[in-house]
């Protein structure tokens, strides 16, 4: 009897290590939108960027290891590397100055990575959108790979190579999330959609590096906005119908 209630309970010890092991990330992004180290105009996007609800869309766990592509200013990196700080790994690359300089000497991010430094974006002479020159983020065998509004600011060239990056450093089996502001199916560039993006040549493309389509969510679905004006306009800022689409690296 005594050899039972040992093995029971060993067991038992051993599905509570194995949950802790690889928790959902949420309690601990609330946790960080908590934080005082955002500003007040980042805590009012939170209704509309929902982060909770997007990383838990992509599946991401507190242990995994997750690169976040050009993360600006660094609103989504204020969450996720302290979220991952404990059990996982966060790794920014490309564009990444504002963050190294502004957050790198706070709590909670000493363990934040920073990656691929020597890639840059850049115009061509009379370009609208950028390309992208790097050879490879340096990394291998991640977890996730996620890009928050940012595929729409490359041309061709650089979404591509955004994406060869991208499959390069997952894992098989590993996910890419991308999001960005909707542009109309097949339509002209004009100067109200140079800050779109069109869903379907989105999903082409991120295809055509290797990436099968998983899933995609309409969480960000805004039916009011026409999608006429460009992003910045004042009837649509931070009201922008948004595309949210979840891809993976194949296993074999």
């Amino acid at each position: 009897m005594k050899k039972l209630i040992s093995l029971s309970l060993a067991c038992a010890l051993l599905s509570a290590s194995a949950l802790s092991a690889a928790a959902p990330i949420s309690d601990k992004i609330k946790t960080a939108m908590a934080s005082d180290i955002r500003t007040a105009a980042e805590v009012e996007r939170d209704r509309n960027r929902k982060p909770v609800q997007t990383l838990e869309f992509f599946g991401v766990e507190d242990n995994m290891s997750v690169v976040e592509l050009i993360p600006g200013g660094g609103w989504y990196t204020k969450l996720l590397a302290p979220a991952l700080s404990e059990n996982g790994k966060y790794y920014a690359a490309i564009g990444t100055g504002r963050i190294k300089e502004r957050l790198s000497d706070f709590d909670g991010f000493e363990k934040m990575n920073i990656i691929a430094e020597d890639a840059s974006s850049f115009r061509e002479e009379g370009a609208s959108s950028y390309s992208l020159k790097a050879t490879t983020l340096g990394i291998q065998d991640v977890d996730v790979v996620l890009t928050f509004r940012n595929y729409h600011n490359f041309a061709e060239q650089g979404r591509k190579k955004m994406n060869e990056l991208a499959f390069e450093a997952l894992r098989p089996g590993g996910i890419y999330g991308v999001v960005d502001h909707t542009a109309r199916h097949m339509e002209p560039s004009n100067n109200s959609n140079g800050r779109r993006i069109d869903p379907v040549l989105a999903i082409k493309e991120i295809q055509e590096a290797g990436f099968v389509l998983v899933d995609f969510s309409n969480m960000h679905y805004k039916e009011d906005d026409e999608l006429e004006y460009e992003v910045g306009a004042r009837s649509v800022s931070g009201n922008t119908d948004r595309w949210t689409i979840k891809f993976m690296k194949p296993a074999n």
